[in-house]
């Protein structure tokens, strides 16, 4: 999951591509920590039809019981509308909240996260995560596909609607409309014909500011994979740019990781 430099900001390579999610919209929001317990999760009878069709596509029990993916590949920055920075990368998840994700070479830069932990390696040694690329992997990760799919639509509070059409790198596309507990407002465009998720994009408020950050990552050139549809392309879009893309050329389901994979060397 790659990262770049943005008008001044911080994006990691390493967190762009594993997390990757988005702008929205929708009404009846909850606000941020409000007390949910009590309501369900409200999703119109249309809209969970396409997400039941959806996740059989993916590959039903196999997509929500993967356990890890591990993938390879090639991740890479744009700038100024033109790929720069293309390097080799190695991915590791253990889902929903652990990845190791390494990018370049002599040597690679490794990114841990492991929950609320987070680290950084490279050829000066080892250090923390900056509070920046902690809050982008975790907003990532929360949203990703997999994460969304298995785990966010289920929880309290959320609100799921049918939403309208649209064209994607011309793919004519429908969406789902959802507003979860935390008032972030998604978007979750489809194939119109296929059903596989096309492109998710959310709306989150910066930290302490009025300012906020529209993501977007498109998924494409779907394989099947261990029985799982995988999306072999994902970009990374902030505010209306690309930012980031990887092409994946393996990918494994459910590699058994040491206990130690999730941790820095010590």
């Amino acid at each position: 999951m790659p990262e770049r430099s943005l008008g001044g900001r911080k994006i990691m390579i390493g967190a762009a591509f594993l997390a990757l999610v988005l702008l929205a919209t929708g009404n009846g929001g909850l606000r941020a920590g409000q007390n949910t317990g009590g309501i369900p999760p409200r999703i119109d009878p249309k809209a969970q039809q396409i997400l039941d069709r959806m996740i059989q596509i993916l590959g039903g029990r196999a997509f929500l019981s993967a356990r890890t993916l591990a993938t390879r590949g090639r991740v890479y920055s744009v700038r100024d509308g033109s790929m720069t920075g293309m390097s080799p990368f190695e991915s590791a998840v253990e889902y929903p909240d652990k990845r190791r994700f390494s990018y370049g070479k002599n040597p690679p830069v490794i990114l841990i996260n492991n929950g609320d932990q987070a680290w950084e390696i490279d050829r000066y040694g080892q250090t923390s995560q900056s509070a920046e690329q902690v809050r982008h992997w975790k907003i990532s990760n929360r949203y990703s596909l997999e994460n969304l799919l298995r785990l966010r639509i289920h929880e309290p509070g959320i609100l799921i609607q049918m939403g309208g059409v649209d064209f994607v790198d011309n793919v004519a596309t429908r969406s789902l409309s959802m507003v979860d507990a935390q008032e972030t407002q998604l978007k979750l465009d489809y194939n119109g014909q296929t059903t596989l998720p096309v492109r998710i994009s959310y709306r989150v408020q910066v930290p302490n500011t009025s300012d906020w950050d529209e993501f977007a990552d498109v998924y494409s050139n779907y394989k099947n994979i261990e029985g799982i549809m995988t999306p072999m392309n994902i970009e990374r879009f902030l505010n209306d740019e690309q930012v980031s893309g990887v092409f994946r050329a393996t990918v494994k389901y459910n590699e058994d990781f040491p206990p130690s994979y999730f941790q820095p060397a010590q």
